[in-house]
């Protein structure tokens, strides 16, 4: 008999034969379940992968005060996780995770800001954090913020948990030049779908990490012919352009961003140009455009 495992998606489901999620109790078999412990990322960002070991290329990152579930940890250093922004599941180091105490207040809103040991910019900086990582604020003072535990921020980098950017487009544009890393998602180091990921979140807007599930899973089909002239594709700014493996972000009805392994950088080029160049050499022809209300 075929073990129910094999029909969940390992990314978002977190079963193993040896091991499962005690929620999962029932829907799969499994020779032990847990309920996991808490945890945070203590690293600036940490990749996540399918297996452990460092030669397994990483799916994602994970990004600095990100809440995890920690479901196994074996002898090798080796944690066994679930990222709870997105559900993706994975193997990273455990010496990348730290308590998952005090609960974050403020999240990073520029590409990437510095930590220092006390409120003065032209201190040694002791640690980064990227867009979009998460930190525990005590307390203001003098345009610093004092984290929790350890070291100031420049405040302004800084905006509350609830806080929404009003244009996603204009996040994801930060990353303009930004070099391609596959799985990436900070400003070191950032892919395709990492680029939108990032850029809607910081608008308070979910999105699951890889293509596929973009495709099915985000905003509204946009029913026009994928072949068409740019110029009756009546596209919008924000809309999503994607193709088997790929996505890009529309800035303007003609111009498009996106992460790419062509450039290997977030490029901005005429979607005219991008989408001859992907449909001869790469991923095909475009097939779907989503529109993020």
């Amino acid at each position: 008999m075929t073990n129910p495992i094999a029909k969940f998606d390992r990314r978002r489901i977190p079963a193993r034969p040896d091991l499962a999620a005690e929620h999962l109790r029932g829907q799969l078999e499994a020779s032990r379940f847990t309920q996991g412990r808490p945890a945070r990322i203590r690293e600036e960002v940490v990749g996540l992968r399918a297996a452990p070991s460092p030669e397994c290329a990483q799916d994602t990152q994970a990004l600095h005060g990100e809440a995890v579930t920690v479901y196994d940890e074996d002898t090798e250093g080796w944690a066994w996780v679930q990222l709870k922004s997105d559900s993706y599941v994975g193997y990273l180091p455990i010496a990348a995770l730290r308590p998952d105490d005090p609960d974050t207040t403020h999240r990073v809103r520029v590409p990437r800001t510095f930590i220092y040991p006390g409120p003065n910019m032209k201190l040694p900086d002791i640690g980064a954090v990227p867009m979009g990582g998460e930190v525990a604020v005590v307390r203001e003072i003098d345009g610093f913020s004092e984290l929790a535990g350890f070291g100031y921020m420049i405040s302004a980098h800084l905006v509350p948990l609830g806080a929404r950017e009003p244009d996603f487009v204009a996040v994801a544009e930060m990353f303009l030049n930004a070099p391609y890393l596959w799985g990436g998602k900070h400003h070191g180091g950032i892919d395709c779908s990492g680029l939108v990921q990032v850029s809607l979140a910081a608008a308070g807007i979910f999105s699951p990490r890889d293509t596929d599930m973009m495709f099915a899973e985000l905003g509204a089909p946009v029913d026009v012919a994928f072949d068409a002239p740019i110029a009756e594709m009546n596209l919008r700014r924000g809309d999503l352009i994607l193709w088997k493996g790929h996505i890009g972000i529309m800035q303007s009805a003609t111009q498009l961003l996106h992460a790419n392994g062509h450039h290997m950088l977030v490029a901005s080029e005429p979607l005219d140009v991008a989408r001859a160049r992907i449909l001869s050499k790469s991923y095909g022809p475009i097939t779907g455009i989503r529109r993020v209300i």
